[in-house]
C-alpha cells in the first residue's frame, strides 16, 4: 500500500511537471510532438542534440528493461530508488532538451541561411 500511495505522488508530481507548459511554456503535447522532429534533425546533423539523446535513449532503456541493476526484491526502498532517479533525471533532461530544441527551431525559421547572427 505504500509503495503505490509514493508511485502515485511521484507520478502526480512528474504530470504537474509536464504540464507546466500552461503556465507560459510549451505544453506536453507541443513537447511530444517535437521530439520526432528533434531526433530527425539531429540524425540529419541540423542539431547538435546527439548526445543528450543517447543518453535519454539509454536512461529509457535502462528504466524499461527487464534486468536491473539493483533489484528490487531484494533491496526493497533501495531497489526503487535507481529507478525513481533516473526517472526524474529523464523527465527533467526531456523537458529541458524540448525547451532547447523548440528555441531552437524557432530561431532557425527566423533566420535567414547565409546571414550571420551577433
Amino acid at each position: 500500500m505504500a509503495k503505490t500511495l509514493k508511485r502515485t505522488a511521484a507520478f502526480a508530481a512528474l504530470g504537474r511537471a509536464l504540464t507546466a507548459g500552461a503556465r507560459g511554456g510549451p505544453g506536453l503535447g507541443a513537447r511530444l510532438a517535437a521530439l520526432p522532429r528533434m531526433i530527425k534533425a539531429t540524425a540529419s546533423g541540423q542539431y547538435d542534440g546527439g548526445l543528450r539523446l543517447a543518453m535519454m535513449t539509454a536512461a529509457t532503456i535502462y528504466v524499461v528493461s527487464p534486468l536491473d541493476f539493483v533489484p528490487e526484491a531484494f533491496l526493497a526502498l533501495f531497489g526503487l530508488v535507481d529507478d525513481v532517479v533516473m526517472v526524474t533525471w529523464l523527465a527533467g533532461s526531456v523537458l529541458a532538451e524540448t525547451d532547447r530544441f523548440l528555441a531552437w527551431e524557432a530561431r532557425r525559421d527566423t533566420v535567414i541561411p547565409g546571414t550571420v547572427l551577433s
